[in-house]
């Protein structure tokens, strides 16, 4: 078995983590998250609601919680989100039950989210001291945005204009970095992946989360 895919051993860490992985459009954030959760099957991701309709094959409690309009906004107005951001006319949004019980169940989870997302996250989780001992944010990123350019266009799916678009939205985002915990650079699939798993590793050895050594 490779070590890098090995779970780690439960008697090492009782408390489990939410983490939060934030990149711009390109940077590998959806590549990264789908190694991980291959890698790490104590690792789950936080099923999302949303207002849009459901795609071909897409299961309601599965791959969404599918939500009308205005039942997505009284969730919003009862403050039941710990992040929720509209794109392209439709909602999307993380209940801060959903996550709140994986963690109980002694799971990891996992959030891809954008900066701002990431930034409520941070916000709500201040307000809850459950969600506060088990957040770790990440935010991952080619070492350039010329690096990034060059992966934009490599996938070949968006027009000029699109990429321009792209990249100025990415320059404000990767100006937050310094607002993570860790700065993970990009480099392959391997070792992001190498890398990321390190970051989980040192978290569960932090005082707070270890199971404490015995001293009978």
């Amino acid at each position: 078995m490779n070590p890098e895919s090995r779970e780690p051993r439960a008697e090492s860490r009782a408390a489990p983590l939410l983490i939060v992985i934030s990149a711009p459009s390109g940077g590998g954030k959806t590549t990264l998250c789908e190694q991980l959760l291959t890698a790490r099957p104590g690792i789950v991701r936080a099923i999302t609601c949303t207002t849009r309709p459901p795609r071909s094959g897409e299961r309601d409690g599965v791959d969404y919680y599918f939500l009308s309009p205005d039942t997505f906004q009284t969730r919003v107005q009862a403050g039941e989100f710990l992040e929720h951001a509209t794109v392209h006319g439709n909602s999307y949004g993380t209940l801060k039950a959903e996550v709140l019980d994986k963690l109980r169940q002694g799971k990891d989870v996992l959030l891809a989210i954008d900066v701002q997302g990431a930034a409520t996250v941070r916000a709500k989780t201040e307000e809850d001291g459950e969600l506060r001992q088990a957040l770790v944010t990440v935010f991952l990123t080619p070492s350039s945005v010329r690096t990034l350019e060059e992966r934009l266009r490599q996938r070949g799916t968006d027009s000029e204009a699109v990429i321009q678009k792209r990249l100025g939205v990415a320059r404000q985002e990767i100006a937050e970095w310094e607002r993570f915990d860790y700065l993970l650079i990009s480099t392959t699939v391997a070792e992001d992946l190498r890398r990321m798993q390190v970051i989980l590793e040192a978290e569960g050895m932090q005082p707070h989360r270890a199971v404490p050594p015995r001293v009978d």
